[in-house]
C-alpha cells in the first residue's frame, strides 16, 4: 500500500502523471518532475518531491560557494588584502546563473508544496518577513499533505471545506 493510498484512499499515481503529486518520489523522479513542471504554479507537490529538490539545490549551491571562496582566497594579495586575480569570476558567474535558472521552478515548487498542505500560494509572502517568515515557510513545507489541497489541482471542482460538520 502506498503512502498516497494510506492518506487519501485513491489509486497510486504514476511518475509520468504530472497532474498529481507523487508521494514517496525517489530523488531522480523528484528532480525530473521539478524540471518538467518548470513554471507550473497550479497543482500540488508532495513532501518527497519538495525535499529531494531542496537537497539538490543545497548541494549544488554549497559546492559552488566553496569553489568561490577557495578562488577568492587564492586571489587575495596577502600584503594589501585586495583581490588581484579574476579566478573567482567563474564560480561567481556559475553561481549566479544557477540561482537564476532555479528561481522560477523553485518558487513554483514551493507554491505547489503549500497547495499540497492545503494553504494558499499567498503564504509564500511570509518569506518576506525577516527570520520569522523563513521559519514559517519551513514549517509549512514540513507539514503533511491534506485532502483540502486537492482543490488546487487542475480541473478540480470547487468544493467548500468547512472546519465543522453542517446540519
Amino acid at each position: 500500500m502506498s503512502v498516497q493510498n494510506a492518506q487519501f484512499d485513491s489509486a497510486p499515481v504514476k511518475p509520468e502523471d504530472l497532474s498529481q503529486p507523487l508521494y514517496g518520489a525517489s530523488f531522480g523522479q523528484a528532480v525530473k518532475r521539478y524540471f518538467k513542471k518548470y513554471a507550473t504554479f497550479s497543482g500540488r507537490a508532495s513532501r518527497s518531491e519538495y525535499w529531494w529538490v531542496m537537497l539538490l539545490n543545497t548541494v549544488v549551491t554549497t559546492v559552488l560557494y566553496i569553489w568561490l571562496m577557495m578562488s577568492m582566497a587564492n586571489s587575495i594579495d596577502p600584503w594589501t588584502n585586495e583581490l588581484t586575480g579574476s579566478a573567482f569570476m567563474v564560480p561567481a558567474g556559475l553561481m549566479m546563473l544557477y540561482s537564476l535558472a532555479v528561481l522560477v521552478p523553485g518558487v513554483a515548487l514551493l507554491v505547489r508544496r503549500l497547495h499540497d498542505g492545503g494553504f494558499s500560494a499567498w503564504f509564500i509572502l511570509l518569506g518576506l518577513v525577516p527570520f520569522v517568515g523563513g521559519i514559517a515557510i519551513l514549517v509549512f513545507s514540513l507539514l503533511p499533505s491534506k485532502p483540502e489541497g486537492a482543490r488546487y489541482d487542475a480541473g478540480a471542482q470547487q468544493q467548500q471545506y468547512l472546519p465543522y460538520p453542517q446540519a
